[in-house]
């Protein structure tokens, strides 16, 4: 297994990746990275739907300012 699949994958942890993961090929390595980043960008995205709809439960002449205050 390359040295540069597994930095990917750690990158995407955001930690070193277990020592199991080293068993696997370098091509199963990159599509598991490939699905954690697709994931956590969904979630973003997710999340910033969810913060889109909460404001408009916020007085439309405050939009504005809460939404720099809250999105910086």
């Amino acid at each position: 297994m390359s040295t540069e699949a597994l930095s990917r994958l750690g990158t995407e942890l955001g930690a070193p990746p277990p020592e199991g993961v080293r068993g696997l090929a370098d091509d199963q390595v990159t599509v598991l990275a490939d699905a954690l980043r697709a994931e956590r960008e969904a979630r973003a995205a997710g999340l910033g739907e969810a913060a889109e709809e909460a404001l408009k439960l916020v007085p439309a002449l405050a939009r504005g300012p809460v939404r720099r205050i809250l999105f910086k």
